[in-house]
């Protein structure tokens, strides 16, 4: 509880992070950093930290091998650098592994993608305007279901946000009750049947719909989905630092830090030590734990085409526009199922997600053929995404 204890004594604010990360990112700086393949993606870590992020690390693996790449510090107190061995929140991109987990199911027969949420959770998604027998699985991991995001409601925001954080990190959350918050609100829109590229229906990022394929994981298996995570993707891929922590709010170590200005913007933003959390707020939506290593190894095989027969593979990838979006990247982007294709640059795409939880923000990304990855994190939840971009523009948009 040290880390705990530090951080209600941390006044910190944005400018300050600036400055005090500034200095010992220089030093970590002139040390060797790799190949100067890589030098572009190191300078755009720097500029993060520059910016006012504690630290953040990189893995890039390709044909010339691995590369690590890092900036800034792991902890404002100790000021000790980061570290790509350390394990830290994936955020959203939880729902690349969730999302990997149906369709490894579909593949054993267990269910179909087009089943309808009212055959495996009967009952449970009710309200204004929801039709569950009209909304399957395939609407869920696509973002097409219409069904409202329970990270949108005000007043769950307002739990987390300043300091009514301290007041709920250690709040667990049962699926139903985010459910519940979700469905107080009416659907966004009905979903369309057979959305797909050239004849699309509406598409808006939910969180929600990734907690009822958590749902249904456990439904179709009879398990956890922890358990089934583990069997499935964790166990057979060896991803030794990667966890689902179910309701623990402690990060294995090593970790970084993890900061956060909880929902406040400008500089005079508090700055606050949010490493210990319930992770029961995203639950199949958000809430693994990994290393930079583990997700590159994930992402590589499955873009790639080795974790998933050629059927579902080709459901994996079937994108549809993502009009309307909130999330990570641009306009001009498609999503598949827990999976999207990101426009960098003109005839510049890469395969990947984002993610974003309190005091860490994770991207990862993949070349269409799987075999030149990157996954970046920082730890901390402020700055500017476009940042992110570049980092990510220099590894795989190089000319």
């Amino acid at each position: 509880m040290s880390n705990l204890q530090l951080s209600r004594r941390l006044l910190v604010v944005l400018t300050v992070v600036g400055s005090i990360v500034a200095a010992y990112s220089a030093l970590a700086d002139s040390r060797p950093q790799g190949s100067r393949l890589h030098a572009k993606t190191q300078s755009a870590l720097n500029e993060i930290v520059q910016q006012g992020t504690p630290g953040v690390i990189a893995q890039v693996r390709d044909g010339h091998g691995v590369w690590n790449g890092r900036s800034g510090v792991g902890d404002l107190s100790v000021r000790h650098q980061r570290s790509t061995h350390e394990k830290f929140r994936i955020a959203s991109v939880t729902k690349t592994f969730t999302a990997t987990v149906l369709l490894k199911l579909e593949a054993k027969g267990r269910l179909s993608l087009d089943d309808s949420i009212e055959k495996w959770l009967p009952g449970v998604v009710r309200g204004a305007n929801y039709r569950p027998e009209a909304i399957t699985v395939r609407h869920l991991l696509s973002h097409t279901s219409g069904i409202f995001d329970y990270n949108m409601d005000e007043g769950f925001r307002a739990k987390y946000a300043g300091d009514e954080f301290d007041k709920n990190r250690y709040t667990r959350w049962a699926p139903a009750d985010l459910l519940d918050i979700a469905l107080a609100h009416p659907a966004n829109f009905q979903p369309e049947q057979g959305s797909r590229p050239g004849r699309p229906g509406k598409w808006d990022y939910s969180d929600t719909n990734y907690i009822l394929a958590g749902m249904i994981i456990e439904k179709v298996t009879g398990g956890t989905y922890k358990t089934a995570v583990e069997r499935l993707i964790i166990k057979p891929l060896a991803l030794r630092g990667t966890s689902v922590p179910s309701a623990s709010p402690r990060l294995p170590s090593p970790h970084a830090t993890h900061y956060s200005t909880l929902f406040q913007d400008g500089p005079n933003a508090q700055v606050r030590d949010v490493t210990e959390f319930s992770p029961t707020v995203a639950f199949s939506a958000g809430q693994m734990i990994s290393t930079v290593g583990d997700v590159n190894t994930f992402l590589s095989k499955l873009v790639g085409g080795e974790l998933l027969p050629a059927v579902q593979q080709r459901e994996l990838l079937d994108a549809v526009p993502v009009g309307g979006d909130k999330g990570h990247g641009g306009p001009q982007d498609v999503y598949g199922l827990g999976i999207r294709h990101f426009k960098l640059e003109a005839d510049c795409w890469a395969w990947g997600h984002g993610g974003m939880i309190p005091g860490s923000a994770t991207r990862t990304m993949a070349s269409a053929d799987g075999r030149r990855v990157l996954t970046m994190n920082r730890n901390g939840d402020w700055g500017e995404q476009k940042l992110e971009d570049a980092t990510v523009r220099a590894e795989f948009c190089q000319g």
